[in-house]
């Protein structure tokens, strides 16, 4: 039996839609804004996401004066609980009036969310009112009623946009945005505030990614060179200045890097889906072959970033001369020197990353979460984007030593050109396994920064483009 059917609440609901209203309004003047609707519900012990009261209010504000009457009030929560109607009805697959652990994680499979039966009964559990294991349609409606979220895809997406900050390797598997974001141009709006996120990340954590590839090229155990030598070699060869060589494009390639990735990203999974349904095999298969062409296309960008990283004061005037440069005295192949070992470091890292996602996903909704899905922005951001990128960059980062040594080969006078193959046998035979790693302590060092400066710009650049959280 539906809301319509029930007149938009049960009698044993807690309170009517007017009871409610009077409850809201604190001032007694006809409307509720969102101060009085943010600081009633949390006194009612409803708890709210970051910026739901803000978009309850921006939804059912049919004149535009920025509070609800009692008419809007009204209308807002009968739509809104005809909508949760729906998805419950949709998750329902017995049509028996209840949910269950099996239904949740159906349904959330076939969004491409694989999570085990514990987590399952974790999600269930903090909708679960009776103790029955099970929710009904009033249970249901309780807890989603002041949430925004009005499908399953909108329920889960704490987990979605949660671990896609750009930190200097955009390696990591593409965000996904719901139908509705696609439809609505929420999509653009993310990969805008992501990319201006990613902008400011790297250019407040240039200087240790300048000196990470310095000691990638430079050092070994002849010419050894620490954190602080090499920021005095550099200081002492160009000036503050030279902190920030090669930025400039690093900067300059997130925009059509972050477009192409997307689109790619959109068709593969179209390819390699059943129907709707897209898998965790899929998604690593999509994210993964999005990377490489992204990277093939903006391949040659890379290869002059590490030139322009590595120059010398006045080696270039700037980037259409290095480029020039380059294609005079190299020709067009020395572009995709480094290619080969660039395109396998994809692999692994986008398999750890989605893999590190998965399990902390699972361990979270398994082991602590108690009365939401929502693990919090410490959770997300610490353990997930953190974790995910130095396990990843653990796995990937010979690969990248590697192609960095192999795009820079060149500009070193006594350097004799090697394929990936014979580079790296050299490295370990010279230097041991751990040659592999030089310059991986500063990699290591900006993660934390740079994710701390993302995550205030990317929800800033939301906050200022109308996203709510």
């Amino acid at each position: 039996m539906g809301p319509g059917a029930r007149g938009g609440r049960d009698a044993g609901s807690a309170r009517s839609y007017a009871e409610l209203f009077d409850q809201l309004d604190t001032n007694r003047d006809g409307k509720v804004d969102v101060a009085e609707l943010r600081t009633g519900l949390i006194a009612m012990g409803i708890s709210l996401r970051t910026g739901a009261a803000q978009k309850i209010v921006t939804t059912g504000d049919r004149n535009r004066d920025g509070v609800l009457d009692f008419t809007e009030f009204t209308r807002y929560l009968k739509e809104h609980e005809k909508k949760l109607w729906l998805t419950f009805k949709s998750l329902d697959k017995n049509n028996d009036g209840r949910l269950d652990a099996c239904e949740i994680k159906q349904s959330l499979s076939e969004l491409g969310m694989d999570i085990s039966t514990e987590a399952a009964l974790k999600i269930l559990q903090s909708i679960d009112v009776d103790g029955t294991m099970t929710v009904d349609w009033n249970e249901w409606r309780e807890h989603f009623l002041f949430n925004p979220a009005t499908d399953l895809e909108e329920i889960i997406r704490y987990w979605k946009h949660s671990s896609q900050l750009d930190i200097g390797d955009n390696l990591a598997i593409p965000d996904e945005f719901t139908s509705e974001e696609k439809t609505t141009g929420g999509w653009w709006k993310q990969l805008v505030a992501g990319a201006t996120a990613g902008a400011v990340s790297r250019t407040g954590t240039a200087p240790l990614d300048r000196i990470k590839v310095f000691m990638q090229v430079h050092a070994s155990r002849s010419n050894r060179i620490g954190l602080v030598g090499g920021f005095r070699q550099m200081l002492r060869e160009g000036g503050v200045a030279s902190l920030w060589r090669g930025n400039g494009l690093n900067v300059l390639k997130i925009a059509p890097e972050t477009a192409i990735k997307f689109m790619a990203y959109e068709q593969y999974k179209k390819l390699l889906s059943e129907g709707d349904k897209i898998g965790t095999t899929q998604r690593f298969m999509a994210g993964s072959l999005a990377g490489a062409t992204a990277q093939t296309v903006i391949y040659p960008m890379e290869v002059m970033k590490t030139r322009l990283t590595l120059r010398s004061t006045g080696q270039y005037s700037g980037m259409m001369d290095c480029a020039k440069t380059i294609l005079k005295k190299e020709g067009i192949k020395a572009f995709s020197k480094g290619y080969v070992p660039n395109l396998l470091g994809i692999i692994p890292y986008a398999g750890i990353d989605l893999a590190v996602y998965e399990s902390l996903k699972n361990a979270w909704l398994s082991h602590y979460a108690r009365d939401t899905a929502n693990p919090g922005v410490l959770c997300l951001l610490g353990c997930g984007t953190v974790f995910q990128h130095v396990v990843g960059q653990l796995a990937s980062y010979p690969l990248a030593l590697v192609r960095t040594r192999m795009q820079a080969q060149a500009c070193l006078d006594s350097a004799q050109q090697m394929s990936m193959r014979s580079l790296m046998k050299s490295i370990v035979m010279k230097e041991g396994f751990l040659g592999l790693y030089r310059g991986i302590l500063p990699n290591f060092m900006k993660v934390i920064p740079a994710v701390s400066i993302s995550y205030v710009v990317y929800e800033y650049t939301k906050s200022s483009l109308g996203i709510s959280n």
